[in-house]
C-alpha cells in the first residue's frame, strides 16, 4: 500500500519528505532519564525527524525485554552490567556502545522535612537511615545495586536492611517518598531535580559506590537508520548539553 500510495503522491506532485517517510526509532531508556530523553527527542523532532518512541523503565526490565526478543532501535543503561549482559549474547553493536553520561547518589527526604545526613561516622548514618522505612530500587535494578554497595561500604548496611522496602525502579523509589511511604529515600540527584515534592538531604561520597554512567548502544536486530542517527545525536556536544541541563554530566 505504501509504494502506490507514493506514486499517487508524486503524480500530484506532492513528495514526501525523506523524514516524513521514516520510521521513528523505538528507544528503550532507564527510568531516570525520563524528562531528559523527553526533550531530547524534541530537539532531535525540531530538527526534522521523526520524534522517537521511548519506552522507560529499570535498565533490568529493558534488558530482559530485549534479551526476550522485544523489537527496539537502542538501549540506554544506567548501568555497564546490563549493557554488559546483552553485549554477551551479542544483542546489540558492539561498535556503537557509548557511555555518554554520568550521575550521582543521593538521599531525599520530603520537601518540608529538615533531616540532614550525616555520611560519617557511619553509627550516626545508620542511625539515621535505620529509622526507615528507606525506599530503594529493587536489587537488580542499577540504582538499588549503587545503593546497597554505598550502604556496605559506608558500613550500615546491615544495621539499614531490615528498613528497606523496594521499588520495582529509581522512579518507584522516588514515589514512595513523594507519597509519603517512606521518610527517606535513596535516588540520583536528577531524580530528585525533577521532583517538586522532595529535597536532597544528603550526597553519597562517588567513592562509595561504582561510577554512575550510562551506555547507549544500537541493538543488534535494528534496521532503523533513524534509530543509528539519533544515537548519534545523544553523544555529541548537542546532544548531550540537553542531560546536563537536566542534572547529568557528560563523558
Amino acid at each position: 500500500m505504501v509504494r502506490p500510495l507514493l506514486l499517487a503522491l508524486a503524480m500530484l506532485g506532492v513528495v514526501p519528505s525523506a523524514s516524513a517517510q521514516a520510521r521513528p526509532p523505538l528507544v528503550l531508556a532507564a527510568a531516570s532519564l525520563q524528562e531528559s530523553m523527553t526533550a531530547a527527542a524534541d530537539v532531535w523532532a525540531r530538527r526534522g525527524h521523526p520524534r522517537p518512541v521511548i519506552s522507560f523503565a529499570a535498565s533490568s526490565a529493558l534488558a530482559r525485554q530485549v534479551e526476550a526478543g522485544g523489537a527496539a532501535d537502542l538501549f540506554v543503561s544506567a548501568d555497564t552490567e546490563w549493557m554488559d549482559a546483552l553485549a554477551a549474547r551479542r544483542l546489540i553493536v558492539a561498535a556503537s556502545r557509548v557511555t555518554f553520561l554520568g550521575n550521582r547518589l543521593v538521599v531525599i527526604a520530603a520537601k518540608g522535612d529538615r533531616v540532614r545526613i550525616p555520611v560519617r561516622p557511619p553509627a550516626a548514618l545508620a542511625r539515621v537511615l535505620a529509622a526507615g522505612p528507606l525506599a530503594m530500587a529493587d536489587a537488580p535494578v542499577p540504582a538499588g545495586r549503587y545503593a546497597e554497595a554505598a550502604l556496605r561500604r559506608l558500613g550500615v548496611w546491615s544495621a539499614v536492611a531490615p528498613r528497606v522496602v523496594r521499588g520495582d525502579s529509581v522512579r518507584a523509589a522516588l514515589a514512595l517518598v513523594e507519597r509519603g511511604a517512606a521518610p527517606l529515600g535513596i535516588v540520583y540527584a536528577t531524580d530528585a531535580r525533577a521532583s517538586r515534592a522532595v529535597r536532597i538531604a544528603g550526597v553519597f561520597p562517588a567513592t562509595s559506590h561504582p561510577p554512575i554512567v550510562y551506555p547507549v548502544a544500537r541493538l543488534a536486530a535494528s534496521t532503523n537508520s533513524e534509530g543509528e542517527a539519533f544515537r548519534r545525536f545523544l553523544v555529541s556536544p548537542a546532544g548531550k548539553a540537553v542531560f546536563v541541563r537536566y542534572g547529568f554530566t557528560a563523558r
